[in-house]
């Protein structure tokens, strides 16, 4: 089946100059199988982890209007995909954003995938989302839609897998499948070169990808917290989370020279202002843990007992905190029952920009 036909739902079944930082790099650790990393035990043959995605689902928008009705709702300019040349199929682009609400607050973290119809003319685009606010997503755009020609629809058919070299001085590098594999859908990650490719396929297996290793999805996770790149409603709580104090800038997320959308005016003033005075760090935990966690909202506090912060999710030792900047070198604890305490770290990607863009 031609990955057009997916698309049209014919499968059946359906910043600023304040902050300076010396970059830092995190720790790479290489995931062993079941634990620890995306890497893999030489002796398996493994080159590429492949994760299933099952926190992560899709929507396909269709239909005359649907770029601009996306580009009225989303944070970025739509990834159109690369024309075809002659004969041979067109390569999928992916491109990252965020759905906001009137006051600027995220809503929903979104990667956009787009692919040019060969027998329809209308774009087509699927949203992938996290699988929690799929129905959420859907009644948003539906009520955007007023009387524009599109069509909303869940995609099903098609399962989100991550695909992570098995050695980290790979990533960047060549494609784990052909560009042209029938009806999967391959593309880049767009937030960062660090977070592998992004693959759609109908597959419930990584068969489809040559010396591919079903890995863990935990390790996925933590992998994603040490490079610290947020997914999902719980990274990014809906009307709380503020799209440039999580790192839109960074990952690719946002354009300051498309037209207009909602939330823009406080992300426009914010970044030309280039005052951001908080973000969120991958931070680590050191010590023993409360058995059930850290709580997502526990204050994080400097050594003289000021807040920095907050702790916003994690796995296990690893995560996120929203901190405020300038406080990320000095030691930092959070109080946990029983007067106890756990030590954090923060640190700065070494794939940020040594300058805000």
């Amino acid at each position: 089946m031609a990955a057009a036909a997916l698309f049209r739902g014919a499968a059946p079944g359906c910043g600023g100059p304040a902050w300076r930082w010396r970059l830092r790099a995190i720790s790479r650790h290489r995931l062993a199988s079941g634990s620890g990393g995306h890497g893999s035990d030489p002796a398996d043959g493994a080159a590429w982890a492949c994760f299933p995605l099952g926190q992560r689902a899709l929507v396909r928008v269709r239909g005359p209007d649907s770029a601009p009705f996306l580009l009225g709702l989303l944070t970025n300019d739509l990834p159109l995909p690369v024309p075809a040349d002659g004969a041979a199929s067109p390569t999928a682009r992916a491109g990252y954003a965020h759905f906001l609400n009137v006051q600027g607050r995220t809503l929903y973290d979104v990667i956009l995938y787009g692919l040019p119809e060969h027998t329809d003319p209308s774009p087509t685009f699927l949203l992938e989302c996290d699988s929690s606010a799929l129905g959420a997503l859907q009644k948003h755009l539906v009520l955007h839609k007023i009387r524009r020609r599109v069509t909303v629809e869940p995609c099903p058919e098609l399962h989100v897998w991550a695909v992570l070299p098995a050695a980290p001085q790979e990533v960047g590098g060549a494609a784990p499948l052909p560009e042209h594999q029938g009806s999967a859908i391959l593309a880049r990650d767009p937030r960062t070169t660090r977070m592998g490719w992004r693959l759609l396929t109908q597959d419930k297996s990584p068969a489809l990808v040559a010396r591919g290793r079903l890995r863990d999805v935990c390790d996925y996770h933590r992998h994603r917290y040490q490079q610290g790149v947020p997914e999902g409603v719980h990274d990014l709580p809906p009307g709380v989370a503020l799209p440039l104090e999580s790192n839109l800038v960074f990952m690719n997320g946002v354009s300051f020279t498309k037209g207009c959308y909602v939330g823009q005016e406080l992300t426009a003033r914010t970044h030309h202002t280039g005052v951001i005075r908080k973000r969120l760090f991958p931070v680590q935990l050191l010590g023993p843990l409360p058995g059930g966690g850290i709580t997502p909202g526990t204050t994080v506090l400097t050594e003289s007992g000021q807040a920095a912060g907050k702790y916003r999710a994690g796995q296990g030792d690893v995560g996120l905190a929203l901190l405020h900047s300038e406080k990320i070198k000095g030691p930092l604890h959070i109080r946990t029952t029983g007067s106890g305490r756990v030590a954090l770290t923060a640190s700065v990607p070494d794939w940020w920009p040594t300058a805000p863009k």
